[in-house]
């Protein structure tokens, strides 16, 4: 099993260019509309899939086995966008896709640790937000500034990075923050960030901070944005370096392996993506 593994990412490394990323596994068929990714330090990762797919949490094994499935409770798929991970183990979906920004029930929903729960279900907790800056449903197509790929955890709060679909294309991203615990929450407009101006790849599709909380990187069609030496909350106001990485898949999530590493997944398009991949940060 493991030779004939290790032939066919090499076959799929001959075929496609996936820049400067580095294939692990390809991923299973059932979640090839992947859109968020959450890691516990072995060699398995948690993944979702986004609008019209199932309400189960995957975990799937460096060698693209699909080992676990949760029915998520208490929970609905209207368009789960991302994951990720608090200092006690529990993990957050990002119920946040937004893509005509008409919706009025964003929500975030917290589970406890996967890696500990027996059973083939898991209950969520349920983070009701809205943005207090959007005062239509839908605005004006210049201001489609509400949908959301990206969240990450720090000090008892989820930060939401929004992604843009202005018409015309502006490229800006809000950030936000809410309390990790369930409510109904104003999300308070921290800080904001412009990419870069081209809507192609210009869009925040993913987020993640590192184990020290010294790093924050923003996920792109084909970019990376990486935050450091940054003194407050607003991490935008610290040192950012651009990096292109050398493919126009469709990058849909991100997040730390360990405080050098980067595990990365796309969703499968045409021929291309679908794979779980690392990358290695300076």
């Amino acid at each position: 099993m493991k030779s004939i593994t290790i032939l066919a990412t090499l076959i799929l490394s001959s075929c496609s260019n996936y820049g400067q990323l580095k294939i692990i596994t390809e991923l299973p068929n059932k979640i090839g509309e992947n859109s968020g990714i959450a890691y516990y330090g072995n060699d398995r990762a948690w993944f979702i899939e986004d609008h019209g797919n199932e309400d189960v949490l995957y975990q799937v094994s460096f060698n693209g086995e699909l080992t676990k499935e949760f029915k998520v409770k208490n929970a609905t798929n209207s368009d789960w966008e991302d994951l990720t991970t608090d200092d006690r183990g529990n993990i957050y979906i990002a119920d946040l896709g937004n893509n005509q920004n008409k919706r009025d029930d964003l929500v975030i929903y917290k589970l406890p640790n996967p890696e500990n729960e027996p059973g083939d279900h898991i209950d969520a907790e349920k983070i009701h937000i809205n943005y207090p800056e959007q005062k239509k449903f839908p605005p004006k197509k210049k201001d489609l500034i509400y949908d959301s790929e990206a969240i990450f955890y720090n000090n008892n709060y989820i930060y939401i990075i929004t992604k843009n679909r202005s018409n015309p294309f502006s490229g800006k991203a809000l950030i936000y923050k809410v309390p990790a615990e369930k409510g109904t929450y104003d999300a308070e407009l921290i800080g904001n960030f412009t990419p870069c101006k081209t809507a192609a790849s210009c869009k925040v599709t993913a987020a993640a901070i590192s184990p020290s909380g010294k790093k924050v990187v923003l996920l792109g069609y084909g970019y990376l944005w990486i935050f450091t030496d940054f003194k407050s909350e607003n991490f935008t106001t610290g040192t950012l370096e651009t990096i292109d990485l050398g493919t126009s898949t469709q990058l849909e999530s991100v997040c730390f392996k360990d405080e050098k590493t980067l595990l990365i997944s796309d969703e499968e398009r045409g021929k291309t993506g679908q794979n779980l991949y690392s990358f290695s940060l300076k």
